[in-house]
């Protein structure tokens, strides 16, 4: 095993354990700002061209097999955007970690790359 593929492994732990003891919560899915028509006849949103209502911010995430939606107002959005950003950078860093130390294991035992 080279010293470097140790070092790259280490970091993207480091990393991970920096994020996860800093201040804040961890939410996982993401945010969508969603423009849309509504269900009136005579609405700006039927118009030509048309007049979307919004935007509206929906938190899509997954737990289990599942997968949830939820509409925020602006407050929500306020309060939760941080940690659900926080969740993003988090699935980030566990990607790298997994790349670092697949590629440790697999030129350590010279299965490859």
């Amino acid at each position: 095993m080279s010293e470097r593929d140790e070092r790259r492994a280490s970091a993207a732990r480091q990393r991970v354990v920096d994020l996860l003891a800093g201040p804040g919560h961890v939410l996982p899915g993401g945010l969508v700002e969603r423009m849309m028509k509504c269900g009136k006849q005579n609405c700006r949103c039927k118009a030509d061209p048309p007049q979307l209502h919004g935007p509206y911010v929906q938190w899509g995430y997954s737990k289990g097999r599942r997968r949830f939606t939820r509409w925020l107002t602006p407050e929500q959005r306020g309060r939760y955007e941080r940690e659900i950003e926080r969740g993003q950078r988090l699935m980030e860093l566990l990607v790298e970690l997994d790349e670092a130390e697949l590629r440790r294991v697999e030129r350590a035992e010279g299965w490859g790359t």
